[in-house]
């Protein structure tokens, strides 16, 4: 055999060539030239194949994106409520969406006590700033019209999540600004699906209580007028009992109407703060009667987990923050020509037999920092027959 080439050596040795057609032809290569380049060739074939699937690893574990470069968009998110723990999973669904984006986290701003005032200065500040898009909770349908038509006019795209404005005791919406989507429970909707679960929990007509944390705002009001306007045609006597948007006075405002109002046959909230405090109110009041609510507070899972309480209804607050700013990127990044849809994030039931999964500490419950993958229940997936469609 002829003098082998050392990059056909090469070759050989790290590619861990056995015996075939290819390695034979390298070490009875034509020429010294034609087998060093033919054996160069393979090796930086290789290499690059290599650096391509390391690269497209790397890519998929970091979650790196496909889409081309772009801005650094700043995008805000304008709560009325932004200490409520409820909003803990949209935070983390924000910042999740962001990093996946290559995107500064969104700003969090609005009021802490649902003061429509503070949420339109946040939103005129967001326009000074020159914001790549705001998300915003539309708790009235008065107070944002102008401030979001100004975003707008300044080219700002706006859009609204967990309330879109007022609905009407009979379920007219009455949104009141020209915000592209709303991201949220289809609030009165849930209402009427609270209603009807009422009426199975209490089947025989008569007083029952809902607790409301701030009574005529937009993201929970329409729950109320929704599970009235099914209960009250039946002859049950519904009490609409305000309990404060500071959770830290809800029980006591509870436990004060229990304490007065024992006949009562069911009590059930339309917030999640009010939802939580149900058991322990019901406890200090003597009481042991149907209740749920809405959300997936810990007390509530904890509670629901117990027997204590009978059901909540969930809205995933995780989505509330992620499809926001998924919406608001594709937009900007489309040239305006991918218009974000109206999407309705859930109106699903947790009872005992199906609370467990909520109860794992995660970031899309917000009862965890650290994002982590959580594999699915085995068996069949639970679902209903759909009965909506576009």
């Amino acid at each position: 055999m002829g003098k082998v080439a050392p990059k056909v050596e090469e070759a050989i040795e790290k590619l861990d060539m056995k015996d075939g057609p290819t390695r034979r032809k390298l070490l009875a290569g034509t020429g010294l030239v034609s087998a060093t380049a033919a054996a160069s060739a393979l090796l930086a074939a290789c290499s690059s194949s290599s650096s391509s699937s390391s690269s497209s690893a790397a890519a998929a574990a970091t979650g790196s994106n496909p889409f081309p470069g772009t801005p650094k968009f700043q995008f805000w998110f304008v709560n009325h409520v932004t200490t409520n723990s409820f909003f803990v999973p949209t935070q983390y669904g924000m910042a999740d969406a962001a990093t996946l984006f290559g995107l500064p986290t969104p700003k969090w701003t609005g009021s802490a006590n649902s003061v429509a005032s503070e949420m339109v200065s946040a939103i005129n500040s967001a326009v000074s700033a020159k914001a790549a898009g705001i998300a915003t909770t539309l708790t009235n349908s008065t107070s944002f019209t102008t401030p979001v038509g100004n975003a707008m006019s300044a080219g700002i795209p706006v859009l609204s999540y967990n309330a879109d404005g007022s609905v009407s005791s009979n379920g007219t919406p009455n949104i009141g600004t020209n915000r592209l989507c709303y991201v949220g429970q289809a609030l009165f909707t849930s209402g009427q699906q609270l209603g009807e679960r009422i009426k199975q929990v209490v089947p025989t007509p008569g007083d029952v209580v809902i607790f409301i944390a701030t009574p005529g705002q937009a993201n929970i009001q329409p729950r109320y007028d929704g599970a009235a306007s099914v209960l009250k045609p039946l002859g049950y006597t519904v009490a609409e009992i305000a309990t404060g948007a500071n959770t830290a006075v809800e029980q006591g405002a509870m436990v004060s109407y229990l304490l007065g109002h024992k006949s009562v046959k069911g009590a059930f909230a339309v917030d999640g703060g009010s939802s939580s405090f149900l058991a322990p109110a019901l406890k200090k009041a003597g009481l042991t009667i149907p209740n749920g609510g809405f959300d997936t507070e810990p007390l509530t899972l904890s509670n629901i987990a117990a027997g204590e309480t009978d059901f909540t209804i969930y809205q995933d607050p995780y989505l509330q923050g992620f499809l926001p700013v998924l919406y608001l990127y594709l937009f900007n990044i489309s040239g305006g020509t991918i218009s974000p849809p109206n999407t309705d994030t859930g109106l699903s039931f947790i009872t005992k037999s199906n609370v467990g999964p909520y109860q794992q500490a995660s970031r899309f419950q917000g009862s965890a920092t650290a994002a982590k993958y959580i594999p699915r229940p085995a068996g069949a997936i639970q679902n209903p027959i759909a009965t909506t469609s576009t």
